[in-house]
C-alpha cells in the first residue's frame, strides 16, 4: 500500500497540533471540513482523567492551568459518511459537547446536531459518562442509540442515573457481541472484540472498523498485549490504521502508583513487540489514549521524536482518514 503524507487543517479550537502523517487522509479544508468519502476523525486523545489532571500540580499540567489547554479532549474518534448525512460518535466522553460539534463541523451539517449513535467500550469514566448530557438536564435527547455489549448494557438499564437515560428514551441501547458485525450506511461494519482489562462494571472491547476501501482497529484500553488471546501483530496486519493503547509511554512516567493496578502495555514494550515489523505495518500504528503525564503530549518532546523516528505515529486531534 502506498501511503501519502498530507497536512492535515486544524479548525474551531484554534488547534496547533497538526502534523504531516504518513497515511492516506481524507483531504480537510482550512474550515475543516472532509471531502466526500467515508473518515474516521480523531475527536481526542487523552486518557479518561484528561489532560491537564484534577489535582495535579506537576510540571505536565502546571503549564496548561496557566495557558489553556482546549486541543486537549479525552479519546474519541468520529465516523463519518458524508454523502449519507451520517455521522457517529466512538466513545461517549466527558468531552462529548465540544466533540459533538466538531463531528458536525467536520460533516458540514451547518449545526451542531447530535450523533446518528454512539458506540461505547467499556465503563470507565473516559468513554460513557458522556451520555449524561443526553439526559433531561441537558439536551433532553430522543432515542440516540447507544451499542453495547451485554455487560455494558446491562450496568446502564440498572443503575442510575444511567437508567433515567433509558427509561426517559433518551438513548436505545442496542446490544451488541463479541466478533458480531453491526452493519452501518454504505456497508461499512463495526466489530467489537473483547479484550483483557479492568472489568469492574463492565467488559472492555476494541472495535475493527471496515470501511469501503479501507478497514481500523481502535484499542484504547488493554492490558499487556500477552494477555489478549489474539494476536496484535496479526491484527494490525488486517486493517490499514490502528489506533491502540498508548497510555503510558514507559513506568518511570508512574512511579508513584502501583503498575500492577494499570497494566496497560508501555508505548516503549509497545515498540519493542513491533520493532521487526516492515516499515509498512509500523505506519500504521497509532499511539492513542494518553496520559496526562505521557510526554507523547508534546509534539516537540524526544519521546515524541523517538516514536516518530521508529516508523510509528502519535494520533493528533483532527486527524482524518479515509476509510
Amino acid at each position: 500500500m502506498k501511503l501519502t503524507p498530507l497536512v492535515i487543517g486544524l479548525f474551531l479550537l484554534g488547534c496547533s497540533t497538526s502534523v504531516e502523517k504518513n497515511a492516506e487522509k481524507a483531504n480537510v479544508s482550512e474550515n475543516g471540513k472532509t471531502n466526500t468519502k467515508a473518515s474516521l476523525i480523531i475527536l481526542g486523545t487523552t486518557q479518561d482523567a484528561g489532560s491537564p489532571q484534577i489535582g495535579c500540580t506537576k510540571k505536565c499540567c502546571a503549564s496548561l492551568f496557566e495557558n489553556g489547554y482546549s486541543d486537549r479532549k479525552i479519546v474519541s474518534l468520529g465516523l463519518l459518511i458524508p454523502d449519507k448525512g451520517k455521522k457517529y460518535l466512538i466513545e461517549a466522553t466527558p468531552d462529548i459537547t465540544s466533540q459533538a460539534q466538531l463531528l458536525s463541523n467536520a460533516l458540514n451539517s451547518g449545526s451542531n446536531e447530535l450523533p446518528d449513535g454512539i458506540f461505547v467500550t467499556h465503563a470507565h469514566i473516559g468513554h460513557y459518562t458522556g451520555l449524561m448530557q443526553l439526559g433531561k438536564e441537558a439536551i433532553n435527547a430522543e432515542k440516540v442509540p447507544v451499542y453495547a455489549m451485554p455487560k455494558m448494557k446491562s450496568f446502564l438499564e440498572e443503575n442510575g442515573p444511567w437508567s433515567q437515560l433509558v427509561s426517559d428514551s433518551n438513548i436505545l441501547l442496542v446490544g451488541i457481541n463479541d466478533s458480531s458485525s453491526v452493519s452501518l450506511e454504505n456497508g461499512i461494519n463495526i466489530t467489537p472484540m473483547l479484550v483483557p482489562h479492568r472489568d469492574e462494571f463492565s467488559e472492555t472491547i476494541g472495535y475493527k472498523i471496515q470501511g469501503p476501501t479501507k478497514s481500523a482497529l481502535f484499542i484504547p484500553d488493554i492490558d499487556k498485549w500477552s494477555k489478549w488471546l489474539e494476536n496484535i501483530e496479526q491484527e494490525i496486519s488486517a486493517v490499514d490504521y490502528a489506533f491502540i493503547d498508548g497510555t503510558f509511554f514507559d513506568s518511570p512516567e508512574i512511579n508513584h502508583r502501583d503498575i500492577s493496578e494499570i497494566p496497560h502495555p508501555f508505548v516503549v514494550e509497545s515498540m519493542q513487540l513491533f520493532e521487526d515489523l516492515p516499515l509498512s505495518e509500523k505506519n500504521k500504528i497509532y499511539f492513542i489514549h494518553f496520559n496526562h503525564t505521557n510526554p507523547l503530549l508534546d509534539s516537540e518532546s524526544s519521546a515524541f521524536n523517538k516514536v516518530e523516528a521508529n516508523g510509528f505515529h502519535v494520533a493528533q486531534m483532527m486527524d482524518v482518514f479515509e476509510l
